[in-house]
C-alpha cells in the first residue's frame, strides 16, 4: 500500500518554477543563475574552510587561549551577516523576525511561534511517506535549482588544518562542494540549509561523511543557541535532496531539559541514553573518544533506521556535544487516518524542530491557546510505543555493535518523572514578550 500526504509545507526557492515553463536550456545559462551546469561555468562563491577537530568535549578545543583566532567569526560575522544581507535584498518569502514567539509556562518551556507566513507559502506536493529511502528525481525540485545568490558560502575542510575564509572561490564542479544556503521559508533567525556535495544530487539519506560534516558545522559554530537538525523522508523532509537545517534560538530547546538514563557506552566511548519523561521517545548520544566516533555512532544508527524503513529526526545541540535521535510515526498515522481531526486542523507537521519543542503554529487561535498540555498531546502522537521503541533500539544496538548495560544512573535536568505518557504538572517559566527576546544580539 502506498501512503501519501497531499500538501505539506516546504522549502521553496524563489527561482523554482515548473519545468514545463522553461523546457529549453541554453549554453549561456538558463537566466536564473542557478547551480546547474547551465550556469556554473566560471561561477565563484565565498568559501569557509574549517579546521578538523579531534575532540568535541574539551574546552580548550573551542575556547582555550591556545586556539588561533579564526580570520572571521563563523556565525556572528559571516553566517548571520550574509543571512541578514539576503533579508535586506528581499530573498525571503516573509519576515520571520516579525513572528510572535513565546515560551509556554511549564517545566520544559515549550516554545510557540505564530508563523502565518509559512502557512501561506505552501505548494502542492505528493510523496511517499511510507518509504524512507527513495531515489533522487532530478525532474522534481532540488537545490541545484536555487539561485546562486541564495548560497551564503561553500563549507569545506581546510587543506592545511587552519581556519580560512576566501571571499570569492571557484566552484569545483569535479569535486562537488558542500554549501550553506538560506532557507527562503525560515522558521527562525539565521535559518540556513547545509547541503553536502550539492552537485552529486544525493537523496535525503544519512551517510557517515555527510553527517560528520553537519557535526563539524555545529562544532565550528561554537554557539549553544545554534542547533543543526535533520528530517528523513517519512518524518517531514519535503525535499528529496540531502540537506540539514540549522538556526538560532536563544533559549533552551525543551528536549535539552529532559532527563536521560544511560543505556550503554560503545567501545569508542560514546554514551547512549534513553530520553525520559518527554512526549517523544528517543535516544541521546554524547561523548566518545573522538568527534568521528560520536558521528559514526549516530550516523550508523540512522543508516540502520533507513535500512529498516523507520522515519526519524535528528537534533545536534551543545555545539556538537549532544545528539538526539527520534524514530517517529506521525506521518504514517496521519496517512492512515489515525490522528484526531483536532490535531490535523492545526496543520502542524511535527518535524525535528517541533519534536524538540519549538512548535511552529499556523493559526492565531492555536497560538493564543498554546499550553504545555496541548504541546505534549501533539508530540505524544509522534512517538513510537514503548514496545516498538524497544524493538527499534535493539536494531540500533546490533547495528553499532554494543550491548545495553543495566542499572545505570539517571541524568536529570528539570524533571524527576520517568514516564513519557504525561506532561509535568508544574508551571514556572514566564512568557517572553517579543520575538527579539529570542534573537542573539
Amino acid at each position: 500500500m502506498m501512503l501519501r500526504i497531499k500538501r505539506v509545507p516546504t522549502v521553496v526557492s524563489n527561482y523554482q518554477k515548473e519545468e514545463m515553463e522553461d523546457g529549453s536550456r541554453h549554453a549561456g545559462g538558463c537566466g536564473r543563475n542557478c547551480l546547474r551546469s547551465c550556469c556554473l561555468p566560471g561561477a565563484k562563491l565565498p568559501l569557509y574552510a574549517f579546521k578538523k577537530a579531534n575532540k568535541v568535549d574539551t574546552e580548550k578545543a573551542f575556547f582555550g587561549s591556545e586556539k588561533k583566532e579564526p580570520p572571521v567569526e563563523f556565525l556572528d560575522s559571516l553566517l548571520l551577516g550574509e543571512w541578514e544581507e539576503r533579508m535586506q535584498r528581499g530573498l525571503f518569502r516573509y519576515d520571520v523576525t516579525a513572528c510572535e514567539t513565546k515560551v509556554i509556562p511549564g517545566d520544559y518551556g515549550f516554545v510557540a511561534q505564530l508563523n502565518e507566513g509559512r502557512h501561506l507559502k505552501k505548494r502542492p506536493t505528493e510523496f511517499r511517506v511510507d518509504k524512507v529511502l527513495q531515489p533522487f528525481d532530478g525532474n522534481k525540485f532540488n537545490f541545484t535549482k536555487v539561485g546562486q545568490e541564495e548560497v551564503l558560502f561553500q563549507f569545506e575542510a581546510s587543506e592545511d588544518d587552519e581556519v580560512q575564509f576566501f571571499p570569492s572561490a571557484p566552484i569545483d564542479i569535479d569535486n562537488s562542494p558542500s554549501v550553506v544556503a538560506i532557507n527562503v521559508s525560515p522558521i527562525d533567525y539565521g535559518h540556513v540549509l547545509l547541503i553536502p556535495r550539492i552537485l552529486e544530487c544525493l537523496p535525503q539519506r544519512i551517510d557517515r561523511e555527510s553527517f560528520l560534516l553537519a557535526l563539524y558545522m555545529a562544532v565550528e559554530a561554537g554557539n549553544p543557541y545554534f542547533r543543526v537538525g535533520y528530517n528523513s523522508l517519512g518524518a517531514f523532509a519535503t525535499i528529496n535532496h540531502l540537506h540539514f537545517q540549522a538556526y538560532y534560538l536563544a533559549t533552551p530547546f525543551p528536549i535539552e531539559r529532559a532527563p536521560s538514563k544511560k543505556i550503554t557506552t560503545t567501545k569508542d566511548g560514546v554514551k547512549i541514553s534513553d530520553i525520559l519523561n518527554y512526549p517523544v521517545r528517543g535516544l541521546v548520544f554524547e561523548g566518545g573518544n573522538s568527534l568521528e566516533a560520536l558521528s559514526n555512532a549516530v550516523s550508523d544508527a540512522c543508516i540502520c533506521l533507513q535500512q529498516n524503513n523507520i522515519p526519524h529526526n535528528v537534533l545536534i545541540t551543545d555545539s556538537g556535544k549532544r545528539i538526539f535521535l527520534f524514530p517517529q510515526c506521525y506521518a504514517e498515522k496521519q496517512a492512515l487516518g489515525e490522528v484526531s481531526s483536532e490535531l490535523l486542523d492545526t496543520q502542524v507537521n511535527p518535524a525535528v524542530w517541533e519534536i524538540s519543542g519549538h512548535i511552529v503554529l499556523k493559526r492565531k487561535k492555536d497560538y493564543d491557546e498554546a499550553s504545555n498540555e496541548n504541546a505534549w498531546r501533539l508530540l505524544a502522537e509522534v512517538s513510537l510505543s514503548e514496545e516498538r521503541i524497544q524493538e527499534v533500539k535493539e536494531l540500533i544496538f546490533e547495528a553499532i555493535c554494543c550491548n545495553p548495560d543495566q542499572g545505570d544512573a539517571i541524568n536529570r535536568t528539570t524533571a524527576d518523572e520517568e514516564s513519557n505518557d504525561n506532561p509535568p504538572t508544574h508551571d514556572g517559566d514566564t512568557l517572553l514578550g517579543s520575538h527579539l527576546a529570542l534573537v542573539p544580539v
